[in-house]
């Protein structure tokens, strides 16, 4: 399932995917994978995105 939120929280502060990813960590092929919904991060990974975001696992990543 595509991370639509992900994506809308990262243009909202206005960050690149390569951006987002060198915050985090991580490639950004990670950040592409997960916001395509072809990648499953772990929750470590899912903190930190939320963290450079300022937002919620809740509002990231757990369907509600």
């Amino acid at each position: 399932m595509k991370n639509l939120r992900m994506k809308a929280a990262r243009a909202a502060r206005d960050l690149s995917q390569q951006e987002l990813a060198e915050a985090v960590g991580v490639s950004r092929q990670t950040i592409n994978a997960i916001e395509k919904g072809d990648y499953n991060p772990t929750i470590k990974l899912c903190v930190s995105i939320c963290r450079t975001l300022g937002k919620t696992l809740d509002e990231l990543f757990w369907e509600g």
